[in-house]
């Protein structure tokens, strides 16, 4: 506690020195109820070797804390630090960061949002909540969900690829139109190699019973949630979880053009390219694709 009264003398007197105002040390150490023989000798004191090594840490902490848009918590911290050569325990970071006043954004259990229009049993739980398939391209799955602007709600649909959770394509609309959906089915389909069987997965919704939702996905085998039972597509529900929580509600945002362009910059300069995930190892989904593909290949030319 004495340290944090000291730093924060020194660095009041530093910004008035910079401002060229007078101020009185022994009146702020008074008024604190600090001694100034104290104060002097902390201002003089040299600092150990386990000192240093304690505030080189805490700046990696910082730096890989605002690079993640000051989203990763003390595990995801941790396994940054140890890829540089860090040994290092998740308490002792979780410790520091507690000490540096930083932490992760925390969420709320998300909650169901959609309600399902179609009650049929032919609608088939193909999935099954496999949710860890062994290729890319082998399951996908779709939601949507509502953002709110000061101009009114509008809508983000999205498609994940569950191999390496990366959104493969995304439509933000002002209304609920299956048309958002087919358009966000057909960038998936242009940006990605569906040579061989897929699975896409979705909820019971409107859009996703309709027949251009059945046309788009002729060649894909479709599969549903269960009645009322949200969880069967957990992995995209937590998705529209995560850009809420660790982007779109520090912003108030006005209109459609705000929040496309806030959806654009988090995954596409973020959440695909560089938010590490537990499911990939710790590795982004872009780089988690990569290694796979790399992999794949010399596994390929090793078989002959």
């Amino acid at each position: 506690m004495t340290e944090a009264i000291y730093l924060e003398v020194s660095e009041k007197t530093e910004a008035a020195k910079k401002a060229g105002r007078r101020v009185s040390v022994s009146g702020m150490l008074k008024l604190l109820g600090v001694s100034r023989s104290g104060y002097q000798a902390w201002l003089h004191h040299i600092p150990s070797n386990t000192e240093k090594r304690r505030e080189a840490v805490k700046s990696k902490i910082k730096d890989i804390y605002e690079n993640s848009r000051q989203n990763y918590g003390a595990p995801k911290i941790t396994v940054e630090l140890r890829k540089t050569g860090e040994v290092i325990s998740e308490r002792t970071v979780g410790t520091y960061m507690h000490q540096m006043g930083i932490r992760a954004q925390w969420s709320k259990p998300w909650t169901i949002t959609t309600k399902d229009s179609d009650f049929s049993t032919e609608l088939q739980n193909i999935l099954d909540e496999q949710f860890n398939p062994d290729r890319p391209n082998a399951v996908w799955c779709s939601d949507i969900t509502y953002i709110w602007t000061i101009d009114g709600f509008v809508y983000l649909t999205s498609i994940m690829d569950l191999f390496s959770r990366k959104i493969i394509a995304w439509t933000l609309s002002e209304t609920l139109e299956v048309s958002c959906v087919i358009d966000t089915i057909n960038k998936a389909k242009a940006r990605r190699n569906i040579d061989q069987p897929l699975i896409i997965h979705s909820d019971r919704g409107s859009q996703y019973v309709a027949k251009e939702y059945i046309k788009a996905t002729e060649h894909m085998k479709r599969s549903y949630s269960k009645k009322a039972f949200p969880w069967d597509n957990a992995c995209i529900e937590s998705f529209h979880s995560i850009i809420k929580r660790e982007w779109l509600n520090r912003f108030k945002i006005r209109d459609h053009k705000q929040a496309y362009r806030l959806i654009f910059e988090y995954l596409e300069a973020f959440y695909n390219t560089k938010r590490i995930h537990s499911h990939c190892d710790y590795m982004s989904p872009d780089e988690f694709e990569r290694v796979y593909e790399r992999t794949h290949t010399e596994a390929e030319l090793l078989a002959g």
